[in-house]
């Protein structure tokens, strides 16, 4: 399925949330994306936000998380969205003191739903994002429900070099794990729409259940904001 989509970058993320017009705003969506070095983690997220790509890869001594504020609209209300871009973290913060002690995993714990992004040509990325959900399961614990987990394969454009079938994958991340599943290719814009809006359905948000509920994201009216951190 695909939205009319673009996403609106804000500056002030904070004011956004005390209404627009006068009406009250829900709280933001929290997203976190993660993933071993190199997998297009980044590329994803500036591809969706500025549908801008580059071949530059992120340095591997880049420990910062990148936090940048945008906006969706679901069935016509506007919701804010902090989508947090993390380095390769080596664990999952066990608990609330791990969290703040590691600079890099700050908010980590209180995000809503985690992007977990692999490369289809490079096994050792899965096996991170393997070994990263089971840890978000076993210290994550969101009311009486599943904690909302979307698995991503990027570098859909290098198909010839994937190393597990896609179907075999579809069916384990669906069937076994009971994630979502979604491929894509940031170099050519590839289902970076589709994955969005597929993390936002997972969060459960009444507005974002129904079968035919309209995602739009709105884009570069004004500029973004992002902080290292």
């Amino acid at each position: 399925m695909h939205w009319p989509v673009v996403c609106e970058n804000r500056e002030g993320g904070g004011a956004a949330a005390g209404g627009r017009g006068g009406r009250s705003m829900p709280p933001p969506f929290r997203i976190a994306v993660l993933g071993a070095q190199g997998v297009g983690k980044t590329a994803i997220v500036q591809r969706f936000l500025h549908d801008d790509y580059s071949e530059a890869p992120t340095p591997a001594t880049s420990h910062a998380r990148r936090v940048h504020l945008s906006a969706a609209v679901l069935n016509g209300h506007v919701h804010d969205l902090q989508i947090t871009d993390y380095p390769a973290i080596t664990s999952f913060p066990g608990n609330s003191m791990q969290e703040w002690t590691d600079t890099c995993c700050r908010g980590i714990r209180s995000a809503h739903v985690y992007i977990l992004v692999y490369d289809i040509c490079c096994f050792d990325s899965f096996e991170y994002i393997k070994t990263m959900r089971q840890q978000i399961l076993e210290t994550r614990v969101l009311g009486t429900g599943d904690m909302p987990i979307l698995v991503v394969g990027n570098k859909r454009d290098l198909q010839r070099g994937r190393v597990i079938p896609r179907h075999n994958m579809s069916d384990l991340v669906r069937k076994n794990w009971k994630c979502g599943y979604v491929e894509c290719s940031a170099k050519f814009n590839w289902h970076v729409l589709l994955l969005f809006g597929e993390a936002l359905r997972s969060v459960g948000c009444a507005r974002c259940k129904h079968v035919h509920a309209t995602i739009r994201f709105q884009r570069a009216l004004r500029n973004e904001r992002c902080a290292l951190m």
